[in-house]
């Protein structure tokens, strides 16, 4: 714990000297540089505990509370704003007086008064509220080690360990600005004595960036800067905070669900191994295709081979095992043998029981499944992977594991050998030879990718963070694998939803490309498509594009592009505003 304790801080004393907080140095500057002597410890100090706060505790409220990410920036913006008018308005410096004095319980003095440095007042407490401000400006620069134990939804657990890395990171940074505001008071002390005008330019600079950040002009800024800088000076600690050992650390913090079972290796011909004791199916909410849509049990379920898979209606990777899946319950369903299907949703849409029973439909399952919104039946089989199958004899013993795709061959032996177990035979012929379905390339292709800020990467430029931006239209050149957000998006932790302009370009790897995409209130909602600048040709696009165009509704994987062979493009996406996407994936 010590050890990443140790990593916080020194991420946090770096990223504040990182192009991401150029927007805050202004305030820091100009706040730090006037008021009594105690200004910059109050502003420290008000930051540490506000960015600790807004990384961490804060989020456990707005997800309670349903609110919008925004109001975090618009507060901060607030604060930036008020004490930039305390400096150039006497009657806002002495109603803000009255305010700090109540919360302090003690006399706190006109701020305009600390502002020129009488020495009476030592300026700590309105630092503090300054600083306050900042760290909830500044939160949104938190890198990979705190990105990793920041809470990202209610139902999360809180720990001190938690709490005690992003104050960390967050103390880091403070002292970082604090040794800038006393390098910077030094040097402009002189003419801070010589002219009164000084404090209504320092209150100037507030307003300025306030009323800039309102207008998300210092995220444009971030994201030019970034574009043009190496990536040592955009993210200077980031191979400390990405090392095996911070992240190991992290794995341990964050009391990540148990290790997964490993994956079965068992050569044709050997008894299948006893893994583990399978658990029942718990905390489910809707069951489907059953005898009256009743929950299945284990014990319901013994005497019968029976395979798990986890699944969630998103993911292409899964619904490319469904016509295998199908196949065996069709031969094997008379024999003994039966498929649960387990929705574990990625995305909060996905917890929906109609958008389920839709995919259900649409996929054309006719085994049971279960929803599993709160992660507890996936939790109880330790599973961390979409698609997962668990192999079950008729005792109730996990005896085979595959994740991912691939294997079929393999899998379904495992299933006849466990039906010849129970007393089956006369199996006849393998099904899963006959069955003709899409499978995934073995060459090296674009990997999964996200748009939502909790888990966005291969973003070229500064990452999209979870707020409303213009994203701008500058050309940026992208490296394989890549993409850039263009015009006005609301980026949201899961996902993005294009605003007016809105662009999005890809230089992707692959032969076929998959995006998960949805419409506000499943309104159709047209997307152009672009292959290298032009629209996509006929023969270039996935079964979603029709003369260029994707008509987007209801939330689901839409198949943009199939070139036939894997090659690099420029894929660029024209959405319409109320068209959200989610995540990438590649064929």
């Amino acid at each position: 714990m010590l050890l990443l304790l140790l990593f916080g801080f020194i991420a946090g004393a770096a990223t504040a000297v990182s192009p991401c907080a150029l927007p805050v140095l202004p305030v820091v500057f100009a706040a730090g540089a006037t008021g009594g002597r105690k200004r910059p410890a109050g502003i420290a100090t008000g930051l540490a505990l506000s960015f600790t706060f807004a990384t961490v505790l804060l989020v456990y409220l707005i997800s309670a509370l349903g609110l919008s990410d925004s109001i975090i920036r618009y507060f901060a913006i607030g604060v930036l704003l008020i004490f930039g008018l305390s400096l150039v308005i006497p009657s806002v410096s002495m109603r803000l007086e009255g305010i700090i004095s109540r919360v302090t319980a003690r006399s706190a003095g006109r701020i305009s008064s600390a502002t020129q440095g009488d020495g009476t007042k030592d300026g700590f407490w309105s630092g503090v509220l300054i600083g306050s401000g900042l760290g909830l400006v500044y939160a949104p620069c938190a890198g990979p080690i705190l990105a990793g134990v920041i809470t990202v939804s209610a139902s999360q657990s809180f720990s001190a360990g938690r709490m005690g890395v992003a104050l960390a990171y967050g103390l880091g940074s403070a002292l970082t600005f604090y040794a800038l505001m006393l390098g910077g008071r030094r040097l402009i002390t002189p003419l801070a004595k010589r002219s009164q005008t000084f404090q209504y330019a320092i209150g100037a600079v507030m307003i300025v960036v306030a009323v800039g950040m309102f207008a998300n002009l210092d995220t444009k800024f971030q994201t030019a800067i970034a574009s043009d800088l190496p990536a040592f000076l955009v993210n200077p600690t980031e191979s400390l905070e990405r090392s095996k050992t911070a992240q190991a650390k992290l794995t341990a913090l964050r009391g990540d669900r148990a290790a997964a079972y490993t994956s079965s290796d068992t050569k044709q011909g050997e008894k299948l191994p006893d893994i583990a004791v399978a658990p029942d199916f718990v905390g489910t909410q809707r069951w489907f295709n059953t005898p009256g849509n009743r929950p299945l049990t284990k014990a319901s379920l013994r005497g019968k081979v029976y395979l798990v898979d986890f699944w969630t209606y998103t993911c292409i990777n899964c619904i490319r095992t469904f016509p295998y899946l199908k196949a065996w319950q069709k031969k094997y369903e008379d024999k003994g043998f039966e498929i649960v299907g387990v929705h574990t949703p990625e995305f909060a849409f996905e917890k929906s029981a109609s958008n389920v029973q839709g995919a259900i439909n649409q996929n054309g399952l006719d085994y049971a499944v279960a929803q599993d919104n709160d992660f507890k039946t996936w939790d109880a089989f330790r599973n961390q992977y979409w698609p997962a199958h668990y192999l079950i004899d008729a005792k109730g013993m996990i005896r085979d594991i595959h994740y991912g795709e691939g294997k079929y061959l393999e899998t379904e032996e495992a299933i006849r050998s466990l039906l010849r177990e129970n007393g089956v035979r006369g199996l006849g012929t393998d099904a899963t030879r006959s069955v003709k379905a899409e499978h995934a390339t073995s060459f090296k292709i674009s990997p999964e990718t996200y748009l939502g800020a909790a888990r966005a990467d291969r973003y070229e430029g500064e990452m999209p963070s979870a707020d409303t931006s213009n994203y701008g239209s500058k050309t940026i050149k992208l490296v394989p694998s890549t993409f850039r957000l263009g015009g006005v998006w609301k980026v949201g932790e899961q996902g993005a939803t294009a605003g007016s302009g809105a662009f999005l370009d890809f230089r992707t790897v692959s032969r076929r490309t998959f995006l998960v995409l949805g419409s506000k209130g499943n309104r159709p909602r047209r997307m152009q498509v672009l292959l290298d600048g032009r629209p996509i040709s006929a023969a270039d696009a996935g079964s979603d594009v029709k003369n260029g165009v994707a008509t987007i509704s209801n939330q689901r994987p839409y198949r943009l592009v199939d070139t036939g062979k894997i090659e690099t493009h420029m894929l660029t996406l024209r959405p319409a505003p109320g068209i959200s996407g989610y995540a990438f994936t590649f064929g």
